[in-house]
C-alpha cells in the first residue's frame, strides 16, 4: 500500500512551498498538480483548440499524457514524453490553464493521472481537491489555510522582492475573490475533506508549520 500525504487550502496558502518541504524530509515524491494542468494547457495550445469549445477540449484530453519524474532533485514534467517543463511558465500558457481547468473532461483527465502516480509512489500531492477527489484514502490530509489579509501580505512581499509594483488592497480582493471562485465551482470546488487537519498557518512561520506537518505524518499509524 503507497504512502500519500494530500495537502489542500486556498490561493496564497503555502501549499507548495509546504508540500515539496514535506516531501524532501520524508523522502517521497512530490506531485505539482499545477504544473500538469499547465501541460494540459501547452498540448491544447500545441494543438489549437479554443478552451471555450468544450467537446474538442474533451476530445483531446484524450490524446494527452502528463506525468512526473525526478532528475537529481529537480522535478520534470512529461507530455507525451517530451520533458515540457521550461515551456510552463509563460503567461500564454498560465492564461490557457485557468481556462481550461474549469472544463469537467480537463480535471477529469488529470485526476485519473494523478492517482496513477499516487498507486505507484509514495507521494505528497498540494491542490484544491486533493482530499476529497484525488486522493480520498491518503494516510494524511492537511487543509492549509491562511487570513486573507496575511496570504495577500506574502503576496506583494514576494512581488516587491523582485522589483515588481503592485498594490496590496487589489492583492487581497483578488484572493478573496479567487477563494469564492475555487469554493463554489461545481466541480471540485475548493472544502476541507471531513478527515482533514486544518492547519492554520496566519501566525506560524514556514519552519513551524513544516514541523507541524511532519508530527502529524509520524503520528499516522500507516507510516513506516
Amino acid at each position: 500500500m503507497r504512502y500519500n500525504i494530500a495537502i489542500d487550502g486556498p490561493a496564497g496558502a503555502g501549499k507548495s512551498t509546504i508540500a515539496r518541504a514535506i516531501a524532501r524530509k520524508l523522502r517521497l515524491i512530490y506531485v505539482d498538480t499545477g504544473a500538469m494542468y499547465r501541460a494540459m494547457a501547452l498540448f491544447m495550445l500545441r494543438e489549437g483548440v479554443d478552451p471555450a469549445d468544450a467537446d474538442a477540449v474533451r476530445d483531446k484530453c484524450r490524446e494527452a499524457d502528463i506525468t512526473i519524474a525526478y532528475e537529481g532533485s529537480e522535478q520534470m514534467v512529461y507530455l507525451n514524453g517530451e520533458n515540457v517543463s521550461s515551456c510552463l511558465r509563460t503567461e500564454e500558457v498560465g492564461n490557457m490553464a485557468s481556462a481550461v481547468s474549469a472544463q469537467p473532461a480537463v480535471r477529469a483527465k488529470l485526476v485519473e493521472l494523478q492517482q496513477a502516480l499516487a498507486a505507484k509512489s509514495d507521494c505528497v500531492m498540494d491542490g484544491r481537491d486533493i482530499g476529497t477527489c484525488v486522493l480520498p484514502d491518503a494516510q494524511v490530509k492537511i487543509y492549509l489555510t491562511a487570513d486573507s489579509g496575511v496570504r495577500a501580505k506574502r503576496r506583494y512581499d514576494e512581488l516587491t522582492a523582485k522589483g515588481v509594483s503592485c498594490d496590496l488592497e487589489k492583492i487581497r480582493e483578488d484572493i478573496e475573490d479567487r477563494d469564492y471562485r475555487d469554493m463554489h465551482r461545481e466541480h471540485s470546488p475548493l472544502r476541507r475533506a471531513e478527515d482533514a487537519v486544518l492547519v492554520d498557518s496566519s501566525h506560524m512561520t514556514v519552519e513551524e508549520v513544516i514541523e507541524h506537518i511532519l508530527s502529524l505524518c509520524e503520528g499516522a499509524p500507516s507510516w513506516k
